[in-house]
C-alpha cells in the first residue's frame, strides 16, 4: 500500500458497531444464554424478552425513524451476526426478530394508524407480529396462494389457512397475504389481522426439526372480518410488496448462515486444541488441522461475499440475482462447516444439549425458508444469457 493510499472501512466494525456488538453480547450473556436449554424445552420466547430488547433499541435497527427507528439495515445485520457468535440459537432470533418481516409493508405504507397500534409497539417490544404468506397448499408458490379476501362494505372478509408460520402461536397480529381478484401474483393483496378476531384461530403448534425456540403456527380464518383500513398498501399490490422485503430477508438469512460457520469453527477449534486422544491433542493430528483449514476457508470466502452484498443493498443497489447467489452460497458453507464440527466433536457431536449438535438441527432450515436452494439457482437463471 502506498502512503497515499486509503485504507478502506471496515464498515462491520466501526466504533459505533463496535459498541453496538458489545451492547448484543451483554444482553446475550444477561438475557438469553441462561434461559435456552428451558426455551428450547419449552418451544417458544417469553414476551419479556422482545420489551428488553425493545428497552435497548434493538428491536428498532434498520427500521426508520419516522416509526421508531434508527440506524441502517447493517446495524440490525451486525446484531444477529454477534448474537449467533456469543452462542444465540438462530431459533431465538428467528422469534424475536419476526417484525423484520411482518412489518416493512406497514412501514412503507406509513398511514398514522398503522404506525401507531402495530408498527411502534412492535419496535418497543410491547407487541409480538408475524407474517402470514405460506400455506399447506402452495408453499413456496406466493402466486399460487388461496386464502381469499372479499370486499363487504366497509370491511374485508377473509377464509383460508396458513402454516409455518413463525410467531403465529404467540403473535397479537399477523400481516397477512390474501387473494383479493383471480389473476395470479397480480392479484394479491395484505392486511393486518389481529389476535381475538372473530374467527382467526391458531389451529396448532407445529414441531419442527430444529428452531425449537421459535414457535411456529398453523393458522385458520373463517369469516375473518377486517376492516378496510387494515388493507396495506394498494389492493392487489401485495405480491410486490412482499418480493420488495425478500432481498432483505434473504441477505439476513445469509449473514446468520455466515455467523453459524463461523461459531462452529471456533467452536470446533477450542474442542481439537482440549480433546486427548491417542496419546496428545486432537489438534496435533494433520487430517483434523486440514478439515479445520477447509472449515475456515469456506467460512471466510462465504462472509467475504455476503458482506460485499449487503453492503451494496444498504447503499441501495436492486440486487436479485446477487442476492440469492450470496443465499445459497452462505447456506452451502454452512451446512458444510455444521456437518464437518459435529464430524470433530464425534459421540459429543451427536448428543443433544452439545452447541454444535443444535447448529447442525437448526442450520436446516437455512436452504430452505426466504426461498428454497432450488429456487434461489432459478432466480439466478433468469438473469443468465440463456436464450
Amino acid at each position: 500500500m502506498n502512503a497515499t493510499d486509503t485504507p478502506r472501512t471496515d464498515r462491520w466494525n466501526t466504533p459505533e458497531r463496535a459498541a453496538l456488538r458489545e451492547t448484543v453480547r451483554a444482553f446475550a450473556a444477561r438475557e438469553i444464554l441462561p434461559h435456552v436449554d428451558r426455551w428450547e424445552e419449552e418451544g417458544r420466547l417469553p414476551r419479556d424478552l422482545h420489551r428488553a430488547a425493545g428497552r435497548l433499541g434493538l428491536l428498532g435497527l434498520g427500521q426508520p425513524e419516522s416509526v421508531g427507528g434508527a440506524g441502517e439495515m447493517l446495524d440490525q445485520l451486525v446484531v444477529s451476526e454477534e448474537a449467533v457468535l456469543a452462542g444465540v440459537p438462530t431459533g431465538v432470533l428467528a422469534s424475536l426478530f419476526t417484525h423484520t418481516i411482518a412489518l416493512p409493508a406497514l412501514v412503507a405504507d406509513g398511514r398514522e394508524h398503522l404506525v401507531r397500534d402495530y408498527v411502534r409497539p412492535a419496535l418497543e417490544g410491547e407487541s409480538i407480529c408475524s407474517l402470514g404468506i405460506t400455506e399447506p397448499g402452495a408453499g413456496s408458490d406466493v402466486a399460487g396462494l388461496r386464502t381469499r379476501a372479499v370486499r363487504d362494505g366497509d370491511e374485508w372478509v377473509l377464509d383460508g389457512s396458513k402454516t409455518f408460520i413463525t410467531s403465529g402461536c404467540r403473535a397479537d397480529f399477523v400481516t397477512v397475504a390474501a387473494r383479493t381478484s383471480d389473476t395470479g401474483h397480480e392479484g394479491i393483496s395484505l392486511f393486518v389481522v389481529e389476535r381475538g378476531t372473530p374467527g382467526f384461530t391458531v389451529t396448532r403448534a407445529l414441531d419442527k426439526m430444529g428452531w425449537h425456540s421459535s414457535d411456529t403456527a398453523e393458522l385458520s380464518l373463517v369469516d375473518v372480518r377486517v376492516p378496510a383500513d387494515r388493507l396495506v398498501g394498494e389492493v392487489d399490490r401485495g405480491f410486490y410488496q412482499i418480493m420488495d422485503q425478500f432481498a432483505s430477508e434473504r441477505i439476513g438469512l445469509s449473514v446468520q448462515a455466515c455467523a453459524v460457520a463461523r461459531r462452529c469453527v471456533d467452536l470446533s477449534l477450542e474442542w481439537v486444541r482440549e480433546r486427548e486422544a491417542f496419546g496428545g491433542p486432537l489438534a496435533r493430528r494433520q487430517v483434523l488441522r486440514h478439515r479445520l483449514v477447509e472449515m475456515h476457508r469456506r467460512t471466510e470466502v462465504a462472509t467475504s461475499y455476503v458482506r460485499g452484498i449487503a453492503e451494496r443493498l444498504q447503499d441501495g443497489e436492486p440486487l436479485i440475482a446477487e442476492v440469492a447467489m450470496a443465499k445459497n452460497t452462505a447456506t452451502e458453507a454452512m451446512d458444510r462447516v455444521v456437518d464437518d464440527a459435529v464430524q470433530l466433536y464425534g459421540g459429543m457431536g451427536f448428543m443433544r444439549g452439545t452447541e454444535v449438535e443444535r447448529h447442525y438441527r437448526d442450520a436446516r432450515v437455512f436452504s430452505i425458508g426466504g426461498g428454497t436452494y432450488e429456487i434461489m439457482n432459478e432466480v439466478i437463471a433468469k438473469f443468465l444469457p440463456l436464450r
